[in-house]
This record gives C-alpha cells, sequence and structure tokens, in this order.
C-alpha cells in the first residue's frame, strides 16, 4: 500500500509517443535492446532461462533483433512439438497447454537471418510441478510526482489473460485508492482503502463487503500499513504522519517519509481500536506491521526519530517482532530485533512472511521507508528456522524491486521492479525451492507481446490470491456512494 496525497506536482514526463501496432502476426516497430531499457536480450520479454509454475499463461513474446527476418521458433517437452513462423511467437492457450502438460522443461530453438547472416541459439524453460496461485490484484497507478489520477484496481487470472475491475475512479469521483493485500493469498479475505469523501477501508471477509473507519481518537492518523490476521477478526496497523518531499540526493529526486508512525489494532468483530503504550512513543517510529504465518508474532519495522526532513537520510529502520495474543488483539511490550539496522548498512521495509511459517522476505534501501524510488532497493529473505539472510542474487536487479507478496503454497512469491527503464514498475515472479533457492524472476505475460512497449502505468503492490475476489468495481462504487463508514472506538 503505498501513501499517497492529492497532486504534488505534474511529473512532466513525456516518454515518446510509441505509434507501434499492436497484436501478433501484425508488422511493428521494435523498441531497441539497451542497458536502460527492459530488452536487455534477443527476445522480450526475457524468458530464457527462467523457472515457471505448471499453470501460467503462454509466455508471449516477440524478437528484438530489428534487422532480423526469416523467425523460426522450435518448442519441444516431451513427446510434445511446435514450430512457429514470425518476429512474434504467440501460442494458442490449448497449444501452450499441451506444452506444459508434459511436466518437464521446455528446449526452445531460434533462428533468424540478421546481416545476411544465419543465428541461432538454443535455451530452456524451465516448468515447475509447483502451482501458482491462480489471481493477481495489483492497482494502475501513473509514475512520478504526479501521484494520483485515473486509478484501477485490477484482478488479473494468471492462467490465462483475463483481467477484471475490482475498483476504479470512475465509480468513486476519482478519489484516491490504496492498493489491495490478501492475507496468506485468501481470495476471502482482503481490503483495501478509498480516500476522500466517503472514503474507508473495503473489508473483504466471508462473502461480504465492509466500510470502516479505522481510526478512533488516540490515533495521530487513519490506519496506513496494515495486514489481516490469519483468523480474520483482528488486522495490525501503522498510523502514520506521512510527508513527501523532493531532493537532489543521489538522483533519488522524489522522497516520502513519516514524521510520526505508531501500531494499532483493529478488531473487526467490535469495531474497536486498540493502541498500546509501548508503540506509541515518540522517540521511536514503527511501520509496515504484518503477522507471523501462524498469526502468534507481528513483524514490523522500527527506527529512533529524527529530525525530518534535515536527517531522512538517517532513517534507518530495523527489523522486529513481537508477540501477538490471538485472544485478545494485544501487542507485546518487548521486542526482539531480527535485524538491526545500527548493526548493518541500511534500512528495512515491507516484511512478508510465507504462509508455511519458513521464510520473511522484506526490503533492504541505503535509508528511509519508500523503496519505490530507490534504486538500490533489493529483496532480502530470512530464513526463520536458521535465522540466515540470503541476498537473493539471482531475483535483484539494478533497480528497485520491492512490494512483494507469497503465494499460499510458499513456493512462488511476486514483487514490482523498476528493472531497466528504472521508471515503470512491472509484476515479476520467482520460484523459491524448498531449500530457499530462488529462481530467475519472469514477467507477467500478456497477450500481446508488445503490450509493456505501450504501457505507461506501473503495476503496484502486486498481490497473489488463491481464488477470486467476490466482489466486483460495481459493487465497490455502490458501497463507496450509498453506506456510511462503520465508527471504531
Amino acid at each position: 500500500m503505498q501513501p499517497e496525497k492529492k497532486r504534488v506536482e505534474f511529473t512532466g514526463i513525456l516518454l515518446g509517443v510509441l505509434l507501434l501496432l499492436s497484436g501478433c502476426g501484425g508488422k511493428t516497430d521494435v523498441r531497441p535492446v539497451g542497458g536502460e531499457t527492459d530488452r536487455t536480450g534477443f527476445i522480450f520479454p526475457e524468458y530464457c532461462d527462467v523457472t515457471i509454475p505448471c499453470n501460467i499463461a503462454p509466455l508471449n513474446f516477440y524478437y528484438t533483433e530489428p534487422e532480423g527476418k526469416h523467425f523460426v521458433t522450435t518448442f519441444t517437452a516431451g513427446e510434445h512439438s511446435f514450430r512457429q513462423k514470425g518476429r512474434e511467437v504467440c501460442w494458442r492457450e490449448k497449444d501452450w497447454a499441451r506444452l506444459l502438460s508434459a511436466h518437464t522443461d521446455i528446449r526452445v530453438e531460434s533462428s533468424y537471418l540478421a546481416g545476411g547472416r544465419q543465428e541461432s541459439f538454443t535455451w530452456v524453460i524451465h516448468v515447475s510441478e509447483d502451482p501458482i496461485d491462480p489471481c493477481l490484484t495489483y492497482r494502475l497507478i501513473e509514475p512520478g510526482f504526479e501521484v494520483w489520477d485515473d486509478l484501477e484496481i485490477v484482478e488479473r487470472n494468471l492462467e490465462s489473460f483475463q483481467t477484471r475491475l475490482l475498483s476504479d475512479w470512475s465509480h468513486t469521483a476519482n478519489n484516491c485508492m490504496n492498493c489491495h493485500i490478501h492475507s496468506q493469498a485468501r481470495g476471502d479475505l482482503s481490503m483495501f482503502y478509498i480516500r476522500g469523501k466517503n472514503g474507508g477501508a473495503i473489508l473483504n471477509r466471508n462473502g461480504s463487503l465492509r466500510k470502516l473507519t479505522l481510526k478512533d481518537s488516540s490515533m495521530i492518523s487513519p490506519t496506513v500499513y496494515g495486514e489481516i490476521h490469519p483468523a480474520g477478526r483482528f488486522g495490525v496497523f501503522s498510523t502514520n504522519i506521512i510527508v513527501p518531499g523532493i531532493h537532489s540526493f543521489r538522483g533519488k529526486r522524489m522522497e516520502v517519509f513519516d514524521t510520526a508512525s505508531d501500531l494499532c489494532v483493529a478488531d473487526f468483530d467490535n469495531n474497536r481500536m486498540l493502541t498500546f503504550p509501548a508503540s506509541a512513543r515518540k522517540d521511536v517510529f514503527e511501520t509496515f506491521p504484518v503477522f507471523s504465518a501462524d498469526g502468534n508474532y507481528v513483524y514490523y519495522c522500527a527506527a529512533p526519530a529524527r529530525q525530518l526532513p534535515a536527517q531522512v537520510e538517517q532513517m534507518h529502520y530495523s527489523l522486529v517482532r513481537v508477540p501477538f495474543d490471538a485472544q485478545t488483539g494485544s501487542l507485546g511490550a518487548l521486542a526482539d530485533t531480527l535485524w538491526s539496522a545500527h548493526a548493518n548498512a541500511g534500512s528495512v521495509c515491507h516484511p512478508k512472511a510465507s504462509p508455511d511459517g519458513r521464510w520473511l522476505l522484506f526490503t533492504l534501501a541505503d535509508y528511509g521507508t519508500f523503496p519505490i524510488n530507490h534504486p538500490e532497493c533489493d529483496l532480502r529473505m530470512l530464513n526463520l528456522q536458521t535465522g540466515e539472510i540470503l541476498t537473493l542474487d539471482a531475483v535483484n536487479a539494478d533497480k528497485s524491486d520491492t512490494y512483494h507478496s507469497w503465494s499460499s503454497n510458499s513456493r512462488w512469491f511476486a514483487f514490482a521492479s523498476k528493472r531497466g527503464d528504472g521508471m515503470f514498475g512491472k509484476p515479476y515472479f520467482s520460484h523459491v525451492s524448498p531449500d530457499g533457492t530462488c529462481g530467475k524472476p519472469f514477467l507477467l505475460p500478456q497477450k500481446d507481446p508488445h503490450f509493456y512497449d505501450n504501457m505507461l502505468r506501473s503495476f503496484n503492490v502486486p498481490d497473489l490470491g488463491d481464488a477470486p475476489v467476490s466482489f466486483d468495481v460495481g459493487q465497490v462504487g455502490r458501497l463507496w456512494k450509498d453506506t456510511p463508514s462503520e465508527p471504531f472506538d
């Protein structure tokens, strides 16, 4: 969930007019390969040697060689073999399903003429027997300093190319919307925020939809970041005073930081907010709370208060943990430090526990809590059984990698990456083996392989779900318009 304000400043970013004739088989212009683009290889999306789930939609792609011609691609898996001709490689879904049904890696042979020479490549797509959850939700948002306009929250079927709107600007008078998150990838337990007039936290629980005011008189703000307990009764949240700013430090022009932040718990059954003296200290900022897999702990990020914005570069958050009482909703008073910002260089944000209790993914940046604008931001994974920190070198790239979520079987995670152009966040997926080895990430497949060439919005907070949510854009619009937000005290 990304903090929002009304338009801070129009970015003025114009990436050029992309006059691409989209669609498979048509004549298209090809954007060049280069170090500052997503096109780093001879195909785009770059699916060479990636690991994919056995139930993913077809991996459509195109060849990036602008002078190439007579493209031929042969796919072989077990007894199945398919041959396609042309720059754009687009699958009929039933043929792709037959290829995946071999339950083995796919061998790919690519050949084409370029500059009078025959070019040939052999590469592999690794197919895992671990399925991925069938649903992915994300917010589509324009990048830059115009922080929101015409927002949409979308649910995508990962086994096909089908999408549907969960909420959008046209049904909510263009109010700001924060990203949709599931509890442990459950389609029947999720939430997001609509801010501004008629707004509230939209809670999807057990087939019903509610609009909630998650704030009482003791809190410094309404809730901002958080997660729903696996049992569904409670949610843990941070309450934050958020300030955006613009500076020139190391090219990080946009910064967002807290000037105050505390933790709280919402009791959804009794419409109560619970606050705690131990997390209401002015000398410590607490943010990004989430539950452990069993619901007995809360992980969050904590940092000593600084004079802001002057000391924003000294804001270093540690990863900490406190006990949680699932009967009363109480947080423990004493926190254990799992990763110390004092002992290590950097700042932690966005911890996410895997549903099997084995792993904790988090983001590591140089400082602060807004990693999407930090190109140095990488993912790390904590082994909760041994305490080992895995650097995930096979996953991270040269730009921001963050806003991650787990599949319900803990074998996949999704994340948003600005790799390549550094401007647009795109959804990637990585496989996690039982020993913690992570596969090379792959980009969310699209029906049109030129889709991302034309896309001028970022995919914000890609979140996996084991089933479609039970609501749609019309229901959310009616709830926003006609139903008062339930008060909490």
